[in-house]
């Protein structure tokens, strides 16, 4: 892997730096930052998801730092500028699984000069890397901000060996016997083929991010989502097809039909092609394995069992969940989002759902997403609070 420069400025709002940092748990990160100086500030950290970079916070760290918070947003293990992780499918994948990429926050923290957060914030995969920061290191991690994925919480006991590792990889062949056969994107993404499949998709990285981004966003206006009653192949064939794909289909097949027109593109504003730019260029430079075998730690069972020894934990720390109202994440898992406001998190302060936003919420309603954030970390994520 090639040692690049930190992200240039120029494709920086200005007061965002870029820099890295060295001996995180074997990593070379990479980072986005913001009201650094003066010193002594709270600090605030931004874990993003899949397909996604700290760039994807360009939009949160200023208003964050005018607020009076040092922020800080790194490319997470297999992603971006950060180095020290393997590409490879065949490897093993503990160095991806949600105690280390915790152990990763933790290390940052340090490196920092920090020995706590005001909050830790995640979106995507990277919520439940915050959930999990929360559970473990609650005396590091004072407050937390889960976006776009519920968490219901830690696997149960008992996890013998005949018990499913993941009620995703039980459905796998209920999905496929479907008269329309299916199968779900987690299971794709742990497949060997699905990295190639991306890198070198037939339409090209950029339009490939494109499709996926705005497929996934409140601009496809057919994300309505409902609840789905239960685990079930009939009742999960009914998410759109960027969570349960035609069998068949690779991921690029899958999002190619929903490429915007060029008139949409250009009228765009919360993804302009500069921007989309950015992740392009990152992605066809590194590919997806690293973000990939993050979706793959979830089929293996020793990190599943390893992970049970949390069994009924809750997330005791002030929290707050805010997402998209387009967005099918919150309600893909059905149970999940009921569950983590009933059981998982005792001191939930509110769930919020964005109109006019999908699953990029704090990138297409930036404004709405910046207030409840500033609000919640001045109240509940101070030192003091």
């Amino acid at each position: 892997m090639t040692l690049l420069p930190p992200l240039e400025p120029a494709v920086l709002p200005p007061g965002i730096r870029a820099r890295f940092i060295d001996g995180i748990n074997g990593l070379r990160m990479h980072v986005l930052e913001a009201g650094h100086e003066p010193p002594g500030r709270p600090l605030v950290l931004l874990l993003h998801g899949f397909p996604e970079l700290a760039y994807s916070w360009r939009k949160v760290m200023l208003p964050l730092a005018a607020a009076g918070f040092h922020v800080v947003g790194p490319d997470q293990r297999g992603y971006g500028r950060t180095s020290g992780w393997s590409p490879a499918f065949d490897q093993d994948l503990r160095p991806f699984s949600m105690l280390s990429l915790a152990r990763d926050a933790l290390a940052l923290i340090y490196a920092l000069g920090h020995r706590s957060v005001a909050a830790v914030i995640g979106h995507d995969f990277g919520s439940p890397v915050a959930a999990w920061c929360a559970i473990v290191r609650p005396d590091v991690f004072r407050s937390v901000v889960l976006m776009s994925a519920p968490f219901a919480g830690p696997p149960e006991l008992p996890l013998g060996a005949a018990d499913v590792v993941s009620p995703i990889g039980d459905m796998a062949a209920s999905l496929a016997r479907l008269s329309r056969p299916r199968k779900h994107y987690h299971w794709y993404y742990a497949t060997r083929a699905a990295n190639a499949d991306m890198t070198s998709s037939p339409q090209g990285m950029h339009d490939f991010l494109r499709g996926y981004f705005h497929h996934k966003s409140a601009d496809w206006t057919d994300n309505k989502p409902f609840h789905l009653r239960d685990w079930s192949a009939e009742q999960m064939a009914q998410l759109p097809t960027y969570y349960v794909m035609d069998l068949d289909q690779t991921m690029p097949e899958t999002v190619a039909p929903y490429l915007p027109s060029e008139v949409d593109i250009a009228a765009c504003r919360w993804l302009p092609d500069n921007e989309l730019a950015v992740y392009s260029a990152e992605y066809q430079r590194n590919g997806f394995q690293g973000g990939l075998n993050w979706y793959r730690t979830r089929f293996d069972a020793s990190l599943n069992a390893e992970l049970s020894l949390f069994s009924h934990r809750t997330i005791d720390v002030p929290s707050l969940f805010i997402a998209g109202k387009s967005d099918w994440g919150v309600l893909q898992a059905p149970g999940a989002y009921e569950r983590m406001q009933m059981d998982v998190c005792t001191r939930m302060t509110g769930c919020h759902l964005i109109d006019g936003a999908g699953h990029w919420v704090m990138q297409e309603q930036p404004g709405p997403v910046n207030a409840l954030l500033v609000a919640f970390c001045q109240q509940k994520g101070s030192p003091t609070g």
